[in-house]
């Protein structure tokens, strides 16, 4: 049974508990505890589905599944709470996202497979690429809040429109960047979409037969997820006063946690079969989807939605996310890793992760 099953299956019973407890009304605490672990199963269940229908569609089609449904959970989450007016919940969301994709799943990747080898390589076109795209979209993502700490007085709908520009010019970007992986330059992502327990990467005619169960799975997971996200985020409200949280860090800190252990366990599993190559294309791939994808989405609905959602973040959600690209590009420009340099991604989330606690915001 590999670390995936071993998770899933362990989280399981967290699922019956949240309905009943929402049901019954357990109370709040428990309502906010059962639901978000079970948002865990479920979210790897709909990640393997994901890949599963990724592998028999083919590389391209494959690409562009994984590049549209890889950050489902994280979506949906981020959708019911923008619904609710939540938005700096949404925000921080995002910001924490990035943050783990950057710092935890490449520290974890390159400190596991950095003990079992000395040294491990990847392509740095890989990282250069994509730490280039990264820094653009942070550098999208900085300049509403940039433009209001440096202007005296800064109309509401001046910062919208500006959000609304950044936004269009990060989605036609992301566009770009698939083209680019998925036809112009395909074959430097060759390794992305391999099926290990097929040979010469040849799909079998079981895998053909099973992509509907698996597209089934991929929906029962999606609805699975937006209810438990539901019951998750009607209560987070009275749980952050209760235990003197801020919505900065239950978005940055807490929802990435319980809506990607499929992707911890990822890249974990890779490091340590020493396919880096792989390892930092999920890293940094769900950093470039969030930052270029599910962050200008998020505005456009929120506009839809008569929600006051924008790409003015809180100056610290900037900061934070200014320092894990500087760090995360210099230690992969290299194409090489160990596991020191884990250890230095490991440490600087964890760093940012006691300033959001802190964080009075």
């Amino acid at each position: 049974m590999n670390l995936r099953k071993i998770v899933s299956f362990a989280f399981l019973l967290f699922i019956p508990l949240s309905v009943i407890a929402g049901r019954l009304n357990w109370g709040d605490q428990a309502i906010f505890i059962t639901a978000a672990l079970s948002i865990i199963p479920l979210s790897i269940w709909l990640s393997t589905a994901v890949e599963r229908v990724a592998v028999v569609t083919g590389p391209t089609l494959g690409g562009l599944v994984n590049a549209i449904f890889g950050n489902t959970t994280t979506l949906v989450i981020a959708l019911i709470a923008l619904k609710k007016g939540l938005v700096d919940i949404v925000q921080a969301s995002i910001t924490g996202s990035i943050l783990s994709d950057l710092l935890l799943f490449m520290g974890m990747g390159m400190l596991t497979g950095g003990i079992r080898y000395k040294e491990q390589e990847f392509k740095p076109i890989l990282a250069r690429v994509n730490g280039s795209s990264m820094t653009l979209a942070v550098i999208a993502i900085a300049l509403p809040t940039l433009v209001i700490y440096t202007s005296k007085v800064v109309e509401v709908a001046d910062i919208l429109s500006l959000s609304l520009v950044t936004a269009t010019v990060l989605l036609i970007v992301y566009g770009l960047t698939l083209l680019f992986s998925l036809k112009t330059h395909s074959y430097l992502y060759e390794v992305g979409l391999s099926n290990e327990n097929t040979p010469d990467n040849q799909v079998s005619e079981e895998e053909k037969a099973q992509v509907w169960i698996w597209l089934l799975v991929l929906l029962t997971s999606t609805v699975a997820v937006a209810y438990e996200s539901d019951l998750f985020v009607n209560v987070v409200e009275s749980v952050m006063e209760g235990f003197n949280l801020t919505p900065l860090f239950i978005g940055v800190i807490f929802i990435p946690l319980i809506s990607d252990v499929s992707g911890i366990v990822t890249v974990i599993q890779l490091a340590l079969k020493n396919q880096m190559d792989l390892t930092v294309s999920v890293a940094m791939g769900d950093s470039l989807l969030v930052a270029l994808f599910v962050a200008p989405l998020l505005v456009f609905i929120g506009q839809f939605w008569q929600q006051p959602m924008d790409l003015n973040f809180n100056p610290f959600n900037v900061v934070a996310l200014i320092v894990a690209v500087v760090v995360t590009n210099l230690i992969s420009f290299t194409g090489r890793s160990n596991w020191l340099d884990g250890t230095l991604l490991l440490a600087t989330y964890l760093i940012l992760s006691v300033a959001f606690y802190y964080h009075p915001a």
